[in-house]
């Protein structure tokens, strides 16, 4: 994949946010890596809504909508 857009320390604050007092470092680089692949599955279906609309640019409804079709799945 490359490198990371998101931070290890980033989550590891996500996850003490939650309520967490210890978290390893490899649970937080296994979220980490979860929640990229995530962000970008949702962004391709969100530029495939935003695309089918005659559009180039994706808006929050697509994001939006996006993560709702893939919950359903």
């Amino acid at each position: 994949m490359g490198e990371s857009e998101i931070s290890t320390a980033a989550v590891h604050r996500l996850i003490k946010r939650g309520g967490a007092g210890r978290i390893g470092d490899d649970a937080a680089e296994e979220l980490r890596k979860v929640v990229e692949e995530f962000a970008i599955r949702v962004g391709k279906e969100a530029l495939e809504l935003a695309t089918h609309a005659g559009r180039k640019t994706v808006r929050s409804e697509d994001i939006r909508l996006a993560v709702k079709r893939i919950q359903k799945e």
